[in-house]
């Protein structure tokens, strides 16, 4: 039996290749959280056996730091960027001004749904953030970001697949043979490289349709005729099960799902990707890691400073996330949001009227256990031309794999972070704090 990929399924299938990208996605189907409470592979998960649930969220394309992150506090920004700087907001207010954080960093403007989550010690920013890798590909960048092996193109699986193969939180899940079959969903067309590896993971475009798609029009009758023969068990789970539940799923009224009251997410794909999260996180189907991702962030021309191009991608970011943290509601103490983007961009505006591709960039860790309220983390270069990295970008104080060492270790409970990210040097002495210890 073909699939995607041109594979054959024959023989004894290897249990991994379930719902692995060009192999079989999980795709459109009709989910609906009672169905999700009360049918998933025979699953019911109480309140007292929800874990801990991190959300990824990943900005492809090289957000331009400087201008998301506002270090109006340095005099070099305003030099560097007589067009695309934000203005300070003392000199400027309204929709045009930088909001102040602490005197020397300011969101952009189209942030602004950020700033109730920095009133309340919900929203950690963290500034001269990245990869130590000098590539300013984005393929290569997004590639060492998502494996967490900075300039080593031959890791073939993820950090956060590494993750869910050596260490889980889901007190659902402990027995292996009920292992959740929403532990871990990428709201993406094909699994990302993030999530790529061992551990069994779903990918899909949208909970409203969700099926097997494979190349065979028989291809999910043969399939489920070899679970029934215990050839292969590809989930954790029973195989009958995983069909009974795709049954329903067909009947299911995809609409179902109200978020909170008065919570709206944007129309756009990101924004309803999250939606569909705080939907799986919301119906206790034992989510541990979420991921989405949203591109637009390359802006080399036409950037836009207060409006414009980059201002209207981060409106739609922060109302999409900050839809998500409300729709979640207390759920929140158990939820950690994390953004990132390969690379940030240069420091001085192009002629074109845009920015290139840069060094160091910025991102924000969002919940309700965070170290330290009303902080901006990372230690801040500068901006003169000594200051910057290869005379043109912003420097790298803080590596990534900080920040996801920290997160995944604090947060998920984590315990094998060599493990998490080979070759690695660095260790707790390099955690800035951001979640409490």
């Amino acid at each position: 039996m073909k699939v995607d990929d041109g594979s054959t399924f024959e023989g004894h299938m290897d249990r991994r290749i379930f719902l692995k990208s060009g192999a079989m996605a999980l795709v459109t189907l009709g989910l609906s959280p009672s169905f999700l409470r009360r049918t998933a592979l025979a699953m019911d998960l109480p309140r007292a056996a929800r874990g801990k649930t991190l959300i990824v969220l990943f900005q492809r394309g090289a957000a331009d730091a400087l201008n998301v992150l506002v270090p109006f506090g340095d005099r070099e920004y305003y030099t560097a960027r007589p067009q695309l700087a934000i203005g300070t907001p003392a000199r400027t207010n309204g929709p045009v001004g930088a909001i102040d954080l602490d005197g020397f960093y300011g969101l952009h403007p189209s942030l602004s749904s950020f700033k109730p989550l920095w009133d309340r010690g919900m929203l950690a920013p963290i500034h001269a953030v990245g990869s130590p890798s000098a590539t300013r590909s984005h393929f290569d960048a997004q590639d060492y970001m998502e494996t967490g092996t900075p300039d080593r193109k031959g890791t073939t699986d993820g950090w956060l697949n590494r993750y869910l193969a050596v260490q889980g939180t889901c007190e659902a899940c402990v027995d292996g043979s009920k292992m959740a079959p929403f532990r871990a969903v990428a709201m993406t067309a094909q699994t990302p490289r993030i999530l790529e590896g061992a551990s069994p993971v779903v990918a899909m475009n949208s909970i409203s349709e969700f099926s097997i798609r494979s190349a065979g029009g028989d291809a999910e009758r043969r399939l489920e005729a070899l679970y029934r023969t215990g050839s292969a068990d590809l989930i954790h789970g029973s195989g009958s099960d995983m069909f009974e539940a795709l049954k329903v799923l067909r009947s299911a009224d995809p609409q179902q799902y109200k978020p909170a009251a008065n919570v709206q997410y944007p129309r756009s794909q990101f924004g309803q990707r999250l939606l569909q999260i705080a939907q799986l996180i919301k119906s206790n189907v034992g989510l541990e890691v979420a991921f989405a991702d949203v591109g637009g962030w390359d802006t080399h021309v036409n950037q836009g400073a207060a409006q414009g191009q980059l201002a209207n991608r981060l409106s739609d970011f922060s109302e999409s996330i900050a839809a998500l943290v409300t729709d979640l509601g207390d759920r929140m103490d158990d939820v950690v949001i994390l953004t990132c983007s390969e690379f940030g961009r240069t420091v001085r505006q192009n002629g074109t009227g845009g920015t290139d591709h840069g060094h160091a960039g910025a991102m924000f860790v969002i919940g309700g256990s965070l170290g330290a309220s009303q902080k901006v983390f990372g230690k801040w270069p500068g901006l003169a031309r000594e200051q910057l990295y290869e005379g043109r970008d912003l420097a790298l104080t803080t590596d990534f794999r900080a920040v996801f060492s920290e997160v995944t270790s604090r947060h998920l409970g984590a315990d094998k972070l060599a493990q998490l990210f080979p070759g690695y040097a660095g260790g707790r002495q390099d955690w800035l704090g951001v979640l409490k210890g």
